[in-house]
């Protein structure tokens, strides 16, 4: 039989707020030294294979404003193509880093290593990429993309092949600024919106 609802609620959503920085980034919260340090400090260490990039952008909302307050999350294959634990793969690359926009610019940042091409399940190649999680104020499901690279052969990648809507594909597409150094901007809304994925 069937229960009626009319006597239940829903409960109401919420956005993630400041909680989630106070979780998952409590020194950026300044609650101090909670753990010997913050997990996803970092996503490589000193002596990492490849080629070192920094990666800085904003994720802007539907009215142009960088939110200084987004927290992202980033994961990625190692120079090689290889991830964290597979055989072979770069000890000094663990893949995962977990960062905030800074409070007064909006800008966040990223250093790690360009990765390589990551082997699909059927054998066919990925291009370089770098998964990424976002969240913030209004986001009430964190939001999934990827960084790809304009300076790489991105055009048989079986992901970007799949985008209907051929002139969106830049959207996820990190600019060369100058050797090492990327932009890449996450727009919410509008014109330029980022192409998100539902995974």
């Amino acid at each position: 039989m069937v229960q009626s609802l009319n006597t239940l609620v829903e409960t109401a959503s919420q956005t993630g707020g400041p909680y989630v920085h106070i979780g998952c980034i409590p020194t950026f919260a300044g609650l101090g030294a909670v753990y010997p340090e913050d997990l996803g400090l970092r996503a490589i260490e000193d002596g990492a294979k490849g080629e070192i990039i920094t990666i800085t952008g904003e994720v802007i909302d539907g009215t142009g404003w960088a939110f200084r307050d987004a927290l992202l999350e980033s994961w990625q294959a190692d120079a090689s193509g290889k991830f964290a634990g597979q055989a072979g793969a770069d000890p000094k690359v663990n893949g995962f880093a977990r960062f905030a926009a800074d409070k007064e610019t909006g800008l966040w940042t990223l250093r790690t290593v360009k990765p390589g091409k990551v082997k699909t399940r059927d054998g066919r190649l990925q291009a370089p990429h770098i998964s990424l999680w976002i969240a913030a104020r209004g986001i009430n499901i964190g939001l999934h993309t990827r960084i790809y690279f304009e300076d790489e052969n991105n055009a048989d990648d079986p992901l970007l092949g799949r985008i209907e809507q051929r002139n969106r594909v830049p959207t996820l597409l990190a600019k060369k600024t100058s050797a090492g150094e990327y932009r890449f901007d996450i727009h919410l809304q509008g014109a330029n919106e980022t192409v998100f994925l539902d995974i």
